[in-house]
């Protein structure tokens, strides 16, 4: 399943009034969806085919503040534009839109060759690398939030500060609790079903006010795409309604982090046979599925810079707060970097690390690489573990900083072959400039910290 529109019933919608705004997007280097809002007539007419931006728009920050030293856009370049495809299988109607249709897009150069380091060729490549291979990769990522009873606007006047989550306690499955919440929240499933994006079920998670909604697996690149689109619709669907939420991996010392569990799972590329489980193999896995989890073991210093991009989200990886601290194995054990879940042909890697800050294309593309890596080198696992994980000193730490993580993908002859040079030194520019400027930033812990005793 993808989109839920054609051109031909959009033509239709657009002519009988029903459809007036198309909104052409594509995933910036944060994950955002970035684009234009497009009548829908000259949608038909003019940009059904092609639409251009700006250049800057895959080297900006979260600020977006125009980056100096990238090679793809800068200063020097003079800031043109770039091309920005849509991909019509990905057309759908936005139900919490009226009258709006969307359109997610492939970036591309003057000549239509997809630029590189955008994110969703990024993506595109891995999982054209795994279909080589006689491979389909399906994944799920699981999007965790906390929501606010105040607006976006009363929580930016209270400096970020005291703000009232939607409960007072941990609601993790709570029924009552989440009641509370069901005016929102059934607003974003049944949203999202309209929208094609698939919902499983909606649940409090292990902080107050927070909550989880998971989204039904698909293809990797059809995850991704409905990532993006749910994670904005859910901003927007609670700023409706004079509601606040957040996917920050961190936004309170106390409470439990906010994270993003991608599970992946290995199918044949010609016949859907799932290819995860053999009852012969060793830990009922297959041969393959083994050394696609030895990849990602092997490599996840490197790939982490992909699963936690920012300062903020190192702060999530805390012992007990079931954020993993540890690279290691297990089997339906939450204190494990990489949780082995399901049996048959629902058996699947669980990977824990990510924060719901995370973009969907570059940590599915990096996984992506990193399994194949662990295929066509034919590498096995270290042992599986069970117990409590945070407590083995014996097992490697995930980077607990940023800095860290950008070192381990740097020197990542693996991840450089799989994704790229070029590629890679992009994102590790934007990342050290994360991190300067994070650097720089005097904050309410310094404040508080030092004002009178420093």
């Amino acid at each position: 399943m993808a989109g839920n529109l054609d051109i031909a019933e959009l033509t239709r919608l657009i002519d009988s009034g029903e459809i007036d705004t198309v909104l052409v997007c594509f995933p910036d280097m944060q994950g955002r969806l970035i684009g234009k809002r497009i009548t829908g007539r000259f949608f038909l007419d003019h940009a059904v085919h092609e639409m251009h931006v700006c250049d800057y728009l895959l080297t900006v920050d979260m600020e977006m503040e125009p980056v100096p030293g990238f090679a793809a856009a800068s200063w020097d370049t003079g800031y043109g534009d770039f091309g920005v495809k849509p991909d019509k299988t990905t057309l759908r109607r936005i139900p919490w839109l009226e009258a709006t249709a969307l359109v997610i897009g492939d970036c591309v150069d003057a000549e239509g060759n997809e630029l590189p380091h955008s994110p969703r060729a990024m993506l595109k490549r891995q999982v054209a690398r795994a279909r080589d291979a006689g491979l389909d990769i399906k994944m799920g990522s699981e999007l965790e939030f906390y929501i606010f009873d105040e607006s976006y606007e009363s929580v930016s006047d209270k400096g970020y500060a005291g703000l009232r989550t939607a409960g007072r306690y941990i609601e993790d499955y709570h029924i009552f609790q989440t009641t509370k919440e069901e005016g929102l929240v059934r607003a974003i499933r049944n949203g999202m079903e309209g929208a094609a994006v698939p919902i499983e079920f909606s649940k409090g998670e292990w902080g107050p006010g927070q909550a989880e909604i998971n989204l039904r697996y698909a293809d990797a690149l059809e995850m991704a795409d409905r990532h993006v689109i749910y994670k904005n619709g859910v901003k927007e669907i609670a700023w409706a309604q004079g509601r606040a939420v957040t996917f920050m991996a961190k936004f309170d010392t106390d409470l439990a982090g906010n994270s993003c569990h991608i599970h992946a799972s290995l199918w044949d590329a010609e016949t859907d046979a799932p290819l995860c489980a053999d009852a012969n193999g060793q830990h009922g896995l297959s041969e393959k599925f083994r050394h696609w989890i030895a990849g990602q073991l092997a490599l996840s210093p490197a790939l982490t810079l992909f699963f936690a991009p920012s300062v903020n989200a190192y702060k999530r990886f805390q012992s007990g707060t079931f954020a993993p601290t540890r690279i290691a194995w297990s089997r339906d054990n939450r204190t494990a970097g990489y949780r082995l879940v399901g049996s048959g042909a629902g058996l699947r890697a669980e990977c824990r690390i990510p924060g719901a800050d995370c973009n969907p294309y570059l940590a599915f593309a990096a996984t992506i690489a990193a399994g194949l890596h662990g295929i066509e080198a034919g590498l096995e696992p270290p042992e599986i573990i069970s117990g409590d994980i945070y407590a083995r000193d014996d097992v490697p730490e995930v980077p607990r900083t940023l800095r860290d993580a950008i070192d381990a993908l740097d020197a990542s002859t693996e991840m450089r072959a799989g994704l790229g040079d070029a590629v890679v030194d992009h994102y590790l520019h934007a990342a050290r400039w994360e991190q300067s400027e994070s650097d720089r930033q005097v904050t309410d812990f310094d404040r508080r910290r030092m004002f009178e005793r420093g």
